[in-house]
């Protein structure tokens, strides 16, 4: 008589090789609270880097579709820079409310458009085409504030800075926001189809076309959501300080892709998700904020984004090669 043997149990990994963003998260705040208790363990500091990381948050979601799909998008600083220079400009030409975020919107998933259509159509190299659109893109936004600062004053426009600048439960409505597209992005990638297909054409594109997956139509949308959700970015952050000038987007661009390729490393390692992203941007940010609390120069942040981004490719590409 045979016996019947028990199936495996499966045990969950937890392994340092999907978890060492949070293991090195939970480390700096344990470095932190230890070095600078008075500064860092503060209900002020949290909120701070809450507040901060919204934005930024909201821009690396929106890179992770077109990374997904195998395609780098530079343009997302661009995008965020005519955004709010436009929100700008149309208030203060007294456009109005909805001509201002409509017209934003507008415009990033024209910009979406474009980059689809020099990568898909024209076949040129997402990294390059994109790169190419950006340049364009600083200097659009540049004409729309005709190379200056536009100010929004609080009397004014208080209506339009309480989108952002409004509270619930202490934390600003753009934490809100981050939160809600970072959900919807969570489900659209792993229980739709769409994100399958994303995924699909990412990691094997001709395997993927020889599935009927239409890859142009897929990288299209890709772009399209990433200049989307970067526009909407422009928007809130135009609500949030209140000023424009053709380079404020610049300074978003490194942060999203050093969050999205660290967070490629986590969770779900060799698969960009918005999960392991939001790992890496708040380990990011505590690194950050926890250096400047203790008296760190400004520079530390590039610094700091650089190193990671650099650190995060070369996970992510030992991870690929180990994988094979």
């Amino acid at each position: 008589m045979s016996e019947v043997q028990a199936a495996p149990r499966r045990r969950i990994n937890l392994g340092f090789d999907r978890f060492s963003g949070l293991y090195v998260w939970a480390a700096l705040i344990v470095l932190f609270a230890l070095w600078i208790p008075d500064l860092f363990l503060q209900v002020s500091t949290l909120k701070q880097v809450l507040t901060f990381q919204a934005i930024a948050t909201i821009v690396a979601l929106g890179l992770i579709i077109p990374v997904a799909a195998g395609a780098f998008d530079l343009t997302i600083g661009g995008v965020v820079s005519v955004s709010v220079c436009f929100t700008a400009w149309a208030l203060v030409n007294h456009h109005g409310v909805v001509v201002a975020v409509v017209g934003s919107i507008l415009l990033g998933i024209a910009v979406g458009l474009l980059n689809s259509l020099v990568v898909v159509k024209f076949k040129v190299d997402s990294f390059i085409g994109t790169l190419g659109m950006s340049s364009i893109l600083i200097a659009v936004a540049a004409m729309i504030s005709s190379q200056s600062q536009i100010v929004l004053s609080t009397e004014g426009y208080a209506p339009f800075l309480n989108f952002a600048r409004g509270e619930f439960l202490g934390l600003p409505y753009t934490v809100y926001y981050a939160a809600v597209i970072a959900l919807f992005m969570w489900w659209i990638l792993e229980y739709t189809p769409g994100g399958r297909y994303l995924y699909a054409v990412g990691g094997n594109p001709v395997a993927a076309r020889l599935s009927g997956v239409r890859i142009g139509r897929v990288t299209m949308i890709a772009f399209v959501t990433s200049g989307a959700v970067a526009a909407f970015a422009g928007i809130a952050l135009t609500a949030t300080i209140g000023t424009a000038t053709s380079i404020v987007g610049e300074g978003y661009l490194l942060p999203a892709f050093s969050a999205v390729f660290l967070g490629a490393t986590q969770i779900r390692p060799g698969r960009v998700n918005v999960l392991g992203t939001l790992v890496a941007i708040f380990l990011l940010a505590t690194g950050v904020s926890g250096l400047q609390l203790a008296g760190a120069p400004s520079y530390v942040t590039d610094l700091f984004n650089g190193l990671a981004l650099i650190v995060a490719v070369s996970l992510a590409v030992r991870t690929a090669s180990r994988r094979k």
